[in-house]
């Protein structure tokens, strides 16, 4: 159900290799793991046949982990993208020869450079860079991305001509005039009706109304601000109404997929003056980008081309054809690509993740040995009911909707449901059996939880500065005209964080116990008489406030939320917990990791030749696929109560 046919994918994934590249360049069932595994439906490696996959990759605590072990798990995560991966190199390998195309070693370099080139980067750090942030090696770059990269450039030729007019519409997008407006989204159009009538009847109502109304909370939150609206990047209906608009006006209903949209045109931006000797540069940088663009358009094409004329069976992906084909994970035009060769090819692009998410799962199944306590069926299946219930993923009879939730969480990270339990649902109800006789909500905890979901919050607008000599400047500014439209104006001019700069300092109303004391402090003891608070200082930013008035309480009575208020916080501290937990499991834990040459003693021993001393948070998954996703960083539900400090 969750595996897709290489037909379907191979494209996308290769496609997907290629965009570490161009978005770089663009930016700067569930009994299986219950308590023991079963065996994978994946082929196998051979014992029999195996060399250097018998070595030992890490010993943790006295354990070891195998080579093999690893192979298997990396395979078990990413064999079906890799596999497709190396056909795809196999095609258009096979294509460059057949078209005489010779990719060199100073190639490879030169491309290297010119990207990094783009982000004002030495190479040498550029490739620094990539391994730190990316985990990508330099060989693992110039073999798998910028290979391919140049090559379906070269294959591509034809395709990646940029004309004049797209040279004049990226240029137009990037500096021509824009437009500051606000949005309400919905998707009633009997409801947008009715907006657009109020809005009409009275247009300085409009925040107000998206701030209540609109279904975007982004721009909800803002009043209904959005960034600004250029030409030639979205939605063409969308860029032409808000640009038929003067200051002041309001747009007709714009239908865009199921969502009715409504405008409010706040001011016409000029285009930026470009001068002459900049306007080549800016033409180049353009050209740069739309290569890139169409690199990616004309990548789905050459594969489709490959593809039709080859003969490929992806035995790997293929139960029928594994009997046939044994030891072979896919051939192509009858070349072989074996099970040892995908091992060891996932295990040079993935294996340092997976063998760290090895040794977590060797840590937890070691610590719930020590405390007699095992991990079952049912704790699964309460955990993925708690985390589709978490998700907003209901049933029409309001139970969590687990079958729906699995199909959203494994099709969005391209994972099988397997693949879900093992790497977020265990390890998240391991930690939860560790911790869950430490965990109590206090009356305390149910005050301050109240008050800070449920409590009345000021409504400010904000000015972020990184300067404090400047940001004296602005508040001096801001003292001598003391009102909300000319703060507004000097957020849109001075702040440097991109919210408050674009939707003319709006930000979330402040509410108690969130975090930033200092904010809070300064922010409640703001009034209509005195609106304008002191630079506050927190970490190396200055904020500025401007009252603009107080939110009633959303609830009046502890006594109407308290149950599930206190199921929330209980939530969110058996995080806190859980997270302190395995920091000290890890940090307690004897560690030899082979593969990266990484090893610790124990807490009182440093980690040797790795500068990491302790795994964060998101070093075990919790209730999380394999890969990151912010969307799936989430407290216990969309609800969730925060934390009292």
């Amino acid at each position: 159900m969750f595996r897709r046919r290489l037909k379907n994918r191979s494209i996308r994934i290769f496609v997907g290799t290629l965009a570490v590249t161009l978005a770089w360049s663009s930016l700067c069932t569930t009994s299986s793991w219950a308590q023991t595994e079963k065996t994978s439906s994946r082929p196998q490696l051979n014992k029999g046949a195996q060399d250097a996959t018998t070595n030992i990759v890490a010993v943790v605590n006295g354990q070891s982990i195998t080579r093999q072990e690893l192979a298997q798990q990396c395979m078990e995560r990413y064999g079906e993208q890799v596999v497709e991966s190396l056909v795809n190199k196999h095609l258009i390998l096979q294509a460059c020869k057949q078209q005489g195309i010779r990719i060199t070693n100073q190639d490879i370099e030169n491309e290297i450079e010119a990207i990094a080139t783009r982000f004002s980067l030495p190479k040498d750090r550029w490739l620094e860079m990539l391994q730190q942030e990316r985990n990508i090696n330099p060989e693992q770059y110039r073999r798998d991305i910028i290979w391919p990269t140049i090559a379906l450039k070269q294959l591509a030729t034809d395709e990646l001509i940029v004309n004049d007019q797209e040279l004049k519409d990226a240029f137009e997008s990037e500096y021509g005039p824009k437009i500051q407006a606000r949005m309400i989204a919905t998707s009633d159009r009997a409801k947008a009706e009715k907006l657009l009538a109020a809005v009409k009847a009275d247009p300085a109502e409009f925040g107000n109304l998206a701030k209540k109304h609109s279904e975007d909370p982004n721009s909800a939150a803002a009043r209904g601000l959005i960034p600004h609206i250029r030409r030639h990047v979205g939605e063409p209906k969308v860029e032409a109404a808000a640009f038929a608009l003067q200051p002041g006006e309001i747009s007709e209903i714009v239908s865009v997929a199921n969502q009715f949209l409504i405008f409010k045109c706040e001011k016409r931006l000029p285009a930026t003056p470009i001068s002459p000797a900049y306007r080549k540069i800016a033409n180049e940088q353009l050209k740069e980008r739309i290569i890139d663009r169409n690199l990616r358009d004309a990548s789905t094409t050459i594969f489709q081309k490959l593809q039709q004329g080859a003969e490929v069976v992806n035995v790997y992906n293929d139960p029928s054809t594994r009997q046939k084909y044994p030891g072979v994970a896919a051939m192509i035009n009858g070349q072989q690509i074996t099970i040892r060769q995908l091992a060891e090819e996932c295990i040079a692009r993935h294996g340092h993740a997976v063998l760290d998410d090895e040794i977590n799962h060797k840590l937890l199944r070691q610590s719930l040995d020590k405390a007699g306590k095992k991990v079952n069926e049912k704790d699964i299946d309460v955990e993925i009911a708690r985390a589709a219930e978490a998700y907003g993923f209901i049933t029409r009879e309001n139970e969590p909707d687990i079958e729906r939730w699995l199909e959203e969480v494994t099709g969005q990270e391209g994972i099988d449901v397997k693949t879900y339990i093992r790497d977020a649902v265990w390890p998240s109800v391991a930690l939860k059996k560790l911790v869950v006789d430490d965990v109590k909500v206090t009356s305390e905890d149910l005050n301050r939880g109240f008050e800070a979901n449920y409590g009345e919050r000021v409504d400010v607008l904000a000015i972020v500065l990184s300067n404090q000599r400047v940001a004296q400047e602005v508040w001096d500014m801001a003292r001598g005209n003391k009102n909300m439209r000319f703060f507004g104006e000097l957020a849109s001019q001075y702040s440097i964080e991109p919210v408050s700069r674009a939707n003319l300092g709006e930000v979330p109303p402040v509410r108690r116990f969130s975090g930033q004391p200092a904010i809070e402090q300064e922010a409640f003891s703001l009034s209509s008489d005195d609106p304008l608070s002191a630079i506050v200082a927190v970490a190396d930013k200055y904020i500025i406030m401007f009252y603009k008035g107080r939110t009633e309480p959303v609830v009046e009575e502890l006594s109407v939320v308290q149950d599930e208020l206190a199921k929330d916080l209980k939530e969110k501290k058996m995080r806190v917990a859980m997270a302190q937990r395995f920091d000290d499991i890890r940090d307690g834990a004897q560690i030899d990791n082979f593969l990266s040459g990484a090893s610790q003693s124990g807490r009182t021993g440093r980690p040797q030749a790795s500068t990491r001393t302790k795994a964060s948070p998101a070093s075990v998954k919790i209730s999380r696929p394999a890969s990151q996703s912010p969307k799936l960083i989430r407290p216990a539900s969309r609800k969730t109560a925060t934390q009292p400090e």
